[in-house]
C-alpha cells in the first residue's frame, strides 16, 4: 500500500513538472514580438544618446542594425526560421549581416552589445538551447527600463520551465510580475503569466495571490472584465 502511494505521488509530481513544458510554445510569439519592439525602441534612444560621446556606440549601433532588423521581421512573422536565427546569431558576410554573438563579444561594453544579449537569448530559446538562452539573458541589463526587464525575466522563466526547473521558473515569473513601473498592458500579462504558471505547478496560494492582484489592480483589463480571472479563482476555490 505504501509503495502504491509513493508511485501515485511520484506520478502526480511528474505530471506537474511536465506542465512546465509547453509554456514557452504557448506564449512565445506574443512575448518576443512585444519584447522586440520595446528593445529596438530602447536601442534607438540609447544609440542616439551616445553617438557623439562614445565612439564605439556608433560602430556597434551600425553593426547591430541588420541583425536586429531581421529579428524584428522574424518575430512579427508566423514562425521562427532556423536559417534566419543562425544568420542573426552568427552573421552572413554576403548579406551584410554581422552576427550578434560577435557584437556581444566585441562590443560588450556598449549599449548595443548589451542589447544583443537579449536578442541572442530569445533566439537560443527558440532553438531550444536553454542553457545558452539563460546565460545571455542573465548578461543582459535593462538599465531601469521596466518593460524590457519584465520581458527578460519572462524569457528566463520560460527557459527554466522548459528545463523542468520549476522553482527557478516560478521565481522569474514572479520577478516579471513584480517589476515596478510597468505599463498596464505589460503588467497584466506578467501577472497573468505568473498566476497561470503557479496554477499549473499546483501552487494554489501563489496562483490565487496573483489572480487577485490582477483583479484588484487592473479591474478594467480584458482578462478581468471578461470573467476569465473569476473563472480561475473559482476553480482554485477562491471567489472574491
Amino acid at each position: 500500500m505504501a509503495d502504491k502511494q509513493v508511485i501515485t505521488e511520484q506520478t502526480q509530481a511528474n505530471d506537474i513538472v511536465e506542465k512546465a513544458k509547453g509554456f514557452w510554445a504557448k506564449y512565445s510569439k506574443k512575448i518576443v514580438i512585444a519584447g522586440s519592439v520595446i528593445i529596438v525602441l530602447l536601442g534607438g534612444f540609447i544609440g542616439y544618446k551616445y553617438l557623439v560621446t562614445i565612439p564605439n556606440e556608433k560602430k556597434a549601433n551600425d553593426l547591430i542594425f541588420p541583425a536586429e532588423k531581421l529579428f524584428v521581421t522574424m518575430a512579427n512573422g508566423s514562425s521562427y526560421n532556423k536559417d534566419t536565427v543562425n544568420m542573426i546569431l552568427n552573421g552572413d558576410k554576403a548579406a551584410g549581416v554581422t552576427g550578434l554573438l560577435k557584437i556581444a563579444g566585441s562590443y560588450g561594453g556598449t549599449k548595443s552589445g548589451n542589447r544583443a544579449h537579449y536578442i541572442i537569448g530569445a533566439c537560443y530559446l527558440n532553438l531550444k538551447q536553454y542553457d545558452k538562452a539563460i546565460e545571455h539573458l542573465k548578461d543582459f541589463n535593462a538599465n531601469g527600463a521596466s518593460q524590457v526587464q519584465s520581458k527578460a525575466y519572462i524569457l528566463l522563466g520560460h527557459a527554466y520551465a522548459e528545463q523542468k526547473k520549476t522553482d527557478d521558473a516560478s521565481s522569474y515569473y514572479k520577478k516579471a510580475a513584480n517589476v515596478s513601473g510597468l505599463d498596464e498592458s505589460m503588467a497584466t500579462e506578467a501577472i497573468y503569466m505568473a498566476a497561470r504558471y503557479a496554477e499549473a505547478m499546483g501552487k494554489t496560494s501563489d496562483a490565487v495571490e496573483f489572480f487577485k492582484k490582477l483583479k484588484d489592480d487592473y479591474p478594467a483589463s480584458a482578462r478581468v472584465s471578461s470573467g476569465e480571472v473569476d473563472k480561475y479563482l473559482g476553480s482554485l476555490g477562491s471567489v472574491k
